[in-house]
């Protein structure tokens, strides 16, 4: 199982949701497609295809706010986005 694979996995069982790196999360919605725009410490990422933005910062600790994991997971079950490319 890849490393992308593993992270997906992660995200989408919910489990640990304030345990989810930043640069996980970023580099799982790169992987997944997303094209990102970066305004200050804000990743705006979209997609073709996908209605909904997703906006998101780093916390001081490196890892990603939990309500942004919970935004990224309910867009990719949504959308059928549950396996790495």
């Amino acid at each position: 199982m890849s490393r992308w694979d593993k992270v997906l996995r992660r995200v989408l069982d919910g489990k640990s949701e304030h345990n989810i790196r930043f640069d996980d999360l970023r580099g799982l919605l790169l992987r997944l497609g997303f094209d990102e725009r970066i305004s200050g410490d804000h990743h705006v990422f979209g997609k073709d295809g996908i209605r909904e933005i997703i906006d998101f910062q780093p916390q001081s600790d490196g890892k990603a706010k939990g309500y942004q994991v919970r935004q990224v997971r309910d867009i990719l079950r949504k959308y059928g986005l549950t396996q790495i490319p």
